[in-house]
């Protein structure tokens, strides 16, 4: 008897053939797959999702301070100020949404979807990279499948969608690393001082000095723990000296220092103080804001955030490091494996800490693949192999999600969550028969149907999520310049949404607000109403009820009620 599995068989096994072949045919080719399919895993849900909180708003509303106020030095939200990182995400940012402004786009300083395209642009670099990247260090075709396991992981796909420096800052990570290990390969091969001149050295001290600017000395320990190690195993340092090191410091500092010294001039040591006395030294010795987590949490986690390419990590992982002495190898490992320690034993930890990590290691299961390094043992290939699993149980949790919440079956994302299974199925029971590379590429095509059927088809549309936009939608103000507060529900995308001038209190102190004038908003949360109230009743406030909003704050993960009340004008 004919299965449906038996009649899709010899197209699924056709499509992944013609596909690698044609994405390989030529450097051209292939950064214009990459960039399509880039676009295709990271474009969905990034116009018409909410401000995500906390980070994305609070990056966004500190961006919309410095349009609003021309002070492009100090970094601030609402009067807190924000030292915890420098400014490049700021400055790019601001430059969207000003040439945003400049071509009469409407509502640009309150439509996130414009703070997020640095990340978008980012994120899409980092894939393009990715492939010129392991052009160094490996075929066309590995380069590729190094690209495409990129641009389809969980991870960078969320980034993407973030206004914040995750994205960006990967991009110029791959640059600096890409030039680096070119450099240490050349060195190797005796033909560095021919082929690389000046233009390596200086892609590589502007990405560092962009990278500082980003997120300040991360892409320094990335470059220097992949030195030190090195150094330590090849017992020289000869090499560096490729990297022009004398003028490429003065570059570094003329692109790095005036800023740093103008926001001296302005605070004093109160930057350094928060950077890195407050930010990086309550990182390192503790769990920052709830966010601690014991050792191996992201390599627990990397089955998800790196999926669909982490099953083949896996695969590789015995032959890569049997192949650890090849300086190829060497180098893309003293990238990963010395940062990854230091991460998994610092307290501290969020998802994309290890995100600069996975290009090297998408190049060495390219090169794995390449080399005929994955293991073969039909066990560790049923155990490792769950891209049908992950595909599945995100489909169903996206759909279920929307019958929770929004009461609805989710009717759109269906196809796609059913594409998703069917490709995440093939890519598995191919992979014996057909290899490695065509099932990444089914894989590939398996995670976006993901991506598109989560973040395109339903996050979108699970309102009570973002409880902010169902705020900000749901007041019709009646004049040109509302004012607002807001009585325990202080989430930055409400501030974002609303303006900057929005009060940030309790019940007591929104009464007294609404009392100061006309066409004043307070949306006041449902343990802050009764005193709200009580408040009101003592100061003798006319006010009336503007709307009620029921949603879940997912920063704390519990329902929440939201009464909004307008003042009303006395007699």
């Amino acid at each position: 008897m004919t299965t449906i599995a038996d009649k899709l068989r010899p197209g699924m096994r056709d499509f992944g053939a013609r596909l690698l072949q044609e994405a390989t045919a030529s450097h051209a080719r292939a950064l214009g797959l990459l960039l399509v399919v880039s676009l295709v895993c990271f474009l969905p849900g990034f116009f018409n999702t909410p401000p995500v909180d906390r980070d994305e708003a609070r990056f966004a509303q500190a961006t919309k301070q410095m349009i609003e106020s021309g002070d492009y030095i100090d970094i601030r939200f609402q009067d807190e100020v924000r030292y915890k990182k420098p400014v490049g995400i700021y400055w790019l940012q601001a430059a969207v949404v000003r040439g945003a402004e400049a071509l009469g786009v409407s509502d640009a300083r309150t439509s996130i979807w414009l703070y997020r395209i640095p990340s978008l642009l980012g994120a899409v670099g980092a894939v393009l990279l990715t492939y010129w990247a392991a052009l160094a260090f490996a075929s066309r075709r590995a380069a590729y499948l190094a690209g495409l396991m990129l641009a389809c992981s969980i991870l960078l796909g969320v980034e993407a969608r973030l206004a914040k420096t995750d994205a960006m800052l990967l991009a110029t990570i791959v640059a600096a690393m890409g030039v680096l290990g070119r450099i240490y390969l050349g060195h190797a091969r005796r033909d560095a001082d021919a082929k690389l001149g000046w233009t390596m050295p200086t892609i590589f001290w502007t990405a560092l000095a962009a990278g500082v600017l980003l997120k300040g000395p991360l892409i320094l320990l990335i470059a220097g723990l992949t030195v030190a190690t090195l150094a330590l195993v090849d017992r020289s340092v000869t090499w560096l000296r490729h990297l022009r090191p004398l003028p490429g410091l003065v570059w570094f500092a003329v692109l790095v220092l005036p800023w740093f010294i103008a926001i001296i001039g302005r605070t004093g040591e109160s930057f350094f103080v928060q950077s890195i006395g407050g930010d990086l030294w309550s990182k390192v010795m503790g769990g920052q804001e709830g966010h601690g987590a014991p050792p191996l949490t992201y390599l627990l986690l990397f089955w998800l955030t790196f999926w669909p390419a982490a099953p083949l990590a896996a695969l590789a992982a015995a032959g890569v490091w049997r192949n650890r002495a090849e300086p190829m190898t060497r180098f893309l490992l003293a990238w990963v494996v010395p940062a990854w320690v230091v991460f998994e034993l610092v307290p501290t930890k969020l998802p994309h800490y290890v995100l600069p990590l996975y290009p090297a290691l998408a190049i060495l299961i390219g090169r794995a693949i390449e080399l005929k390094l994955l293991s073969r043992d039909r066990r560790i290939v049923r155990i490792t192999l769950h891209w049908p699993i992950v595909a599945t149980a995100l489909s169903i949790a996206g759909i279920v999600g929307m019958i929770m919440l929004r009461r609805q079956p989710g009717l759109l994302a269906w196809p796609f969550a059913a594409a998703s299974m069917i490709f995440g199925f093939f890519a598995y029971r191919l992979f014996t028969e057909d290899g490695a590379s065509r099932s990444m590429l089914r894989a590939a095509v398996s995670a976006q149907f993901v991506l598109i059927a989560v973040f395109g088809a339903v996050l979108p549309l699970l309102r009570p999520l973002f409880p902010s936009a169902a705020v900000a939608d749901a007041i019709n103000p009646p004049c040109d310049r509302p004012l607002y507060a807001a009585a325990g529900y202080h989430e930055p995308s409400l501030v974002f949404l609303l303006g900057t001038a929005t009060l940030l209190t309790d019940g007591r102190g929104a009464a007294d607000f609404l009392l100061q004038g006309s066409c004043r908003f307070a949306i006041v949360e449902t343990t802050h109403e009764r005193s709200f109230v009580q408040r009101a009743e003592a100061i003798g406030l006319r006010y009336a009820p503007a709307a009620r909003i029921d949603g879940i704050n997912y920063n704390g993960g519990s329902a929440i009620t939201l009464a909004v009340y307008r003042s009303e004008a006395r007699p």
